[in-house]
């Protein structure tokens, strides 16, 4: 809105501008370019300008599995201490999406969480230009920039009481958007300082992650340190995104260009040739390979504690143990046994006799894999090829495992033809 403007007066023209562009004539004043790019967006996707997209919110559990393993959600805490009070005081509502335009947070103002609802600016909802048109939550994703839009800026007439202001988030390890920042209310409530304050609190929330980002690399530096300095030729640690914990032999840098998709065992990178990959917890171990040997990881999976089962994984560098919830224990139990591997339908049948809780076991994989990445694929979840498993629980104490995994073990017992004592 230009500076010294008086709101109503502004959004009478801009309803002339949207009317008048949306019946094929000439308006009294151009749109924005960004909103007028939007617009021939919206038309192409052939967004209904009276009743939006019409896209029905997600399920309250596809909602609390995008909570758990948003990344966004670990910078919530900031998002709502720069922009929750403000916007309550303000009589407007902060929310906060995913990376795919899904409305996962809503907190403020109760009235204005009320007309929201009316309008379907609820949980699980899509927000994206292709669901409701030009706002600013969608638009910011389309845009990758902060946006603001103002009463009839909006595409669909039933948001013309509106304004919103977004700003996107971005993973500070890959770059990635991960999410929008907004703070949404009724139009009179507009502020010329409101797509300043949000943009600055999306950039705090990505100052902390960063910040949570050099922790775990902090850890995953503590846990290769014996590695490092033990003798036996050039080494490297990364995490999961290329970015390096540690280094002996080798030229420090700060990232390599790992693959988004790796097994342990060899692979070529562009500033290192032929290589061997080791999965640690929370990363790679790297090493030089020229003589194009792949040792295989031995993966080792102890049941023998009912109350705390572990995981230990054996390569050349050495081991590392990781404890399992019981849940965590079933699973790899049940890909240990189906080595060809399980879609999350049939873990979900297995796990818990209910083949649509599928949700449930992609979230728990999910987890798991932020451990595991090195040794587990996916489509379907299995072990990868080079992974030799060892399985290990007491014989006549099944009753220790929970109850859904006394099938695993029946099967498990068919396979190896041993008593139940080991694999």
């Amino acid at each position: 809105m230009p500076a010294g403007s008086d709101p109503r007066r502004h959004a009478r023209v801009l309803t002339q501008v949207y009317c008048a562009t949306l019946a094929g004539q000439a308006p009294p004043a151009l749109p924005r370019r960004i909103i007028d790019a939007s617009w021939r967006r919206v038309r192409g996707y052939g967004v209904d300008p009276d009743r939006g997209g019409g896209a029905a919110p997600l399920r309250y559990e596809e909602v609390e599995h995008r909570r758990r393993d948003s990344l966004i959600g670990e910078a919530l805490d900031t998002l709502r201490h720069g922009l929750a009070g403000v916007a309550h005081d303000a009589s407007q509502i902060m929310v906060v999406t995913d990376g795919e335009g899904r409305v996962l947070w809503r907190e403020g103002s109760s009235a204005v969480r009320r007309r929201a609802d009316r309008l379907g600016f609820v949980e699980g909802a899509s927000w994206r230009e292709e669901a409701v048109g030009t706002n600013a939550i969608g638009t910011a994703l389309a845009v990758r920039r902060p946006v603001q839009v103002y009463s009839a800026e909006h595409y669909v007439r039933t948001h013309h009481a509106w304004t919103c202001a977004a700003a996107p988030v971005h993973d500070p390890r890959s770059g990635r958007l991960i999410g929008i920042a907004d703070v949404s209310g009724p139009a009179a409530t507009i502020h010329p300082n409101t797509l300043a304050l949000v943009d600055a609190v999306a950039r705090l929330a990505e100052a902390e992650l960063r910040t949570l980002h050099h922790r775990d690399l902090e850890r995953l530096r503590a846990v290769a340190a014996p590695v490092v300095a033990r003798p036996g030729g050039p080494v490297i640690v990364v995490d999961p995104h290329g970015w390096v914990a540690a280094a002996s032999g080798w030229e420090p840098v700060a990232r390599l260009p790992v693959p988004d998709v790796v097994d342990a065992g060899g692979v070529w990178l562009p500033s290192l040739g032929t290589c061997v990959l080791e999965p640690l917890p929370g990363g790679w171990i790297i090493r030089p390979d020229p003589a194009g040997d792949r040792p295989a990881t031995r993966v080792r999976l102890d049941l023998r504690g009912a109350a705390s089962p572990t995981v230990t994984l054996s390569g050349p560098s050495g081991s590392w143990h990781h404890r399992l919830s019981p849940r965590h224990a079933e699973i790899l139990l049940l890909l240990a046994c189906r080595r060809e591997g399980r879609t999350a339908t049939e873990l979900a049948g297995d796990l818990f006799g209910d083949p649509t809780r599928t949700v449930t076991v992609r979230a728990e994989m999910s987890r798991l894999r932020r451990h595991l990445g090195g040794v587990l694929c996916h489509r379907p979840y299995r072990f990868h090829d080079r992974a030799e498993i060892e399985v290990t629980w007491p014989a006549d104490r099944a009753d220790l495992l929970p109850a859904s995994d006394a099938p695993a073990v029946r099967r498990l017992r068919a396979v190896t033809g041993q008593p139940g004592t080991g694999v």
